[in-house]
């Protein structure tokens, strides 16, 4: 198949996607299921071009995935990140809806933990409780907790470290009645640098822990 078939294909499966999620009457749940349909279709009929199949049967593939992949963004989700916006005011903590409808924390080092250490700081409890607390009914949610430092010392201590302190805010928050099967934890090390490591300032952005919660839409 040549490109043009193949950029048309994908193009009609998106048209598809946006016409189906401007509906007035789909609720919440759907269109994010759709939104992840027609990006998964998209994906699918370029694959399928590339690889010599059909173009069809690669959206409707791709589609399928792309449900399954999607998550919703509710009232509840949206509710929660006014909460958390409210329960951070003052701190450097970025609440953020992220592209793919996840609810995105990003708190910095000031915030989480001492320089080194994988101790929770008295600061970092005030954003987790009402947190925890928000997830306590709400059992389709997951959550992703991910650990980042800065250039400062070798990849053998970063790393460990940076996956200690996503271990840390997973314990407080399994403490706190969140079921420890639907928290994942990951470390980065120096590896996702958010600012320039040169500046000191750069490397206090860079020193980090990052929350993401989703509710799958399928």
């Amino acid at each position: 198949m040549n490109r043009r078939s193949i950029e048309s294909a994908a193009s009609g499966a998106l048209i598809v996607v946006l016409l189906a999620t401007g509906c007035a009457e789909m609720s919440e749940r759907e269109r994010g299921t759709a939104q992840g349909a027609g990006i998964g279709a998209a994906a699918g009929a370029v694959i399928s071009g590339v690889t010599g199949g059909r173009v069809g049967t690669g959206a409707v593939i791709g589609g399928a995935v792309g449900a399954v992949a999607g998550n919703l963004w509710s009232k509840r989700m949206e509710d929660r990140k006014r909460a958390l916006e409210q329960a951070t005011r003052g701190t450097n903590v970025e609440v953020s809806r992220t592209a793919d409808n996840q609810l995105k924390l990003n708190v910095p080092n000031d915030v989480s933990f001492d320089t080194g250490s994988a101790a929770i700081k008295p600061q970092l409890r005030g954003v987790l409780d009402p947190f925890a607390a928000s997830l306590r009914d709400d059992p389709t949610a997951r959550i992703n907790i991910v650990g980042h430092t800065d250039n400062t010392g070798t990849p053998a201590i970063n790393d460990p470290l940076s996956v200690a302190r996503a271990q840390s805010v997973r314990d407080y928050l399994v403490d706190r009645g969140v079921s420890a099967s639907r928290v994942e934890t990951a470390g980065r090390g120096e590896r996702e640098p958010v600012a320039d490591n040169s500046t000191e300032a750069g490397r206090a952005r860079n020193r980090r822990v990052e929350i993401f919660l989703r509710e799958p839409a399928a």
